[in-house]
């Protein structure tokens, strides 16, 4: 009896249908007007989804590709301490998630899960578009966060420069696993 139950989770596992990426794309914007624009894009972020709409992504922090070299150095070294805290993830669920109503046509989605960035889970929920092409499934959507949600420290003479809410973009592409 045992044997037959280890056999029917491990074949549960095996056929469930996934879709992943290792180049998603993860950015966020906390950009004030009249200053420099302060926004990054992190191209290699790895992201699971299964035939459930179970999704779970990780991305590493120093990943993060700024136009300015110097503001990336401080947002590694001073914003995030991206040694101590070298990744982000987030695992969830989108809901309502049929595999075989996707369509080419984008449909909107509510995302929902837990983000942890440097150690700090923070519940969100938003709404995005999913579609397939073919075996490729695209999942795009945004959140908005503060940098307190996740305890990171901005020095009073930087205040005024970097919004209170920080938008974080998704785009990923998916490709069924095999």
């Amino acid at each position: 009896m045992r044997l037959l139950t280890i056999f029917l989770l491990i074949a549960q596992v095996t056929f469930a249908q996934k879709f992943f990426t290792r180049t998603g794309q993860t950015g966020f914007k906390a950009s004030v007007a009249a200053f420099e624009p302060v926004q990054a894009l992190n191209k290699s972020t790895s992201a699971i989804l299964n035939d459930k709409g179970e999704i779970a992504s990780q991305l590493f922090i120093s990943a993060f590709k700024f136009r300015v070299a110097l503001m990336q150095e401080h947002f590694n070294e001073n914003f995030m301490d991206s040694d101590t805290y070298p990744k982000a993830n987030f695992k969830g669920k989108i809901e309502n998630f049929d595999l075989n109503k996707l369509s080419k046509q984008a449909q909107k989605v509510t995302l929902s899960g837990v983000l942890t960035i440097r150690g700090i889970a923070k519940n969100i929920i938003t709404e995005g578009t999913i579609s397939k092409n073919g075996t490729t499934i695209k999942l795009i959507a945004a959140f908005k966060v503060t940098p307190q949600d996740f305890e990171i420290k901005i020095p009073s003479v930087i205040r005024r420069k970097i919004a209170r809410d920080v938008t974080i973009d998704i785009n990923y592409d998916l490709v069924e696993k095999k």
